[in-house]
């Protein structure tokens, strides 16, 4: 068959075709067939298996977290249960309302058994947190390197809770003789500041309001 013969096919009359081209435009048909599924179908149907291969490999990823904090969780609970004891033997440190007096007499008792002499000595306004209330007190002493490290010492060894902060000291004054007789000399000492902190625990009506307050603020942050 010629090249001329397949240019005087009529499309309208395929039944009249030759047998060999009939047999070449049906492999043909079939190929575009083919390729045409491929397209449409087959492709389609590999995105979405590669789309369902990456879901799987981050489901095992979530199943592979949160196994291992499964295993972590006993543990977790004990070390919570630790902190929570710590937390409360803390707090039975802290002084109650009456207490407090008591404990202000024990800071300055310490600075004067330290040999000290107490140029002010300011207790501060309460700052109040969920758990406890926070009291700075203002301390301005003279005396030397010895009776300053002895008075820090004296703070940290006390039954209650007190810490130190914002220490700073100069030189350049004068405190009375250890003596203390009338008409004593002066002598060369240094001036400490330091903001001494106390806590003392809410009372279950303190502790009301306080948790109350706390909810009210995160409450306030959800919604921002």
């Amino acid at each position: 068959m010629k090249f001329s013969d397949l240019q005087n096919l009529d499309p309208q009359n395929i039944g009249g075709w030759p047998l060999p081209v009939k047999i070449f435009f049906m492999i043909l048909l079939f190929v575009v067939i083919q390729g045409l599924g491929f397209q449409f179908d087959i492709k389609n149907q590999r995105e979405v298996l590669e789309g369902e291969r990456k879901k799987e490999t981050a489901n095992l990823a979530t199943i592979e977290e949160k196994q291992k904090k499964a295993v972590n969780l006993e543990p977790l609970k004990l070390q919570m249960k630790e902190m929570q004891q710590s937390f409360g033997d803390m707090l039975k440190q802290l002084p109650g309302k009456t207490e407090v007096a008591g404990l202000l007499v024990d800071i300055s008792q310490t600075g004067l058994a330290a040999g000290l002499e107490f140029q002010l000595f300011k207790p501060g306004g309460e700052v109040r947190s969920e758990y406890y209330a926070e009291l700075p007190i203002e301390i301005n002493v003279l005396g030397n390197y010895h009776e300053f490290g002895e008075f820090i010492s004296g703070l940290a060894a006390l039954p209650r809770i007190v810490t130190a902060h914002d220490i700073s000291i100069t030189g350049g004054a004068k405190k009375a003789s250890k003596k203390g007789a009338v008409g004593a000399e002066e002598v060369p000492a240094m001036l400490m500041k330091v903001t001494a902190k106390t806590y003392r625990a809410l009372d279950e009506e303190e502790y009301a309001v306080g948790e109350k307050q706390a909810k009210k603020a995160k409450k306030g942050g959800k919604k921002k």
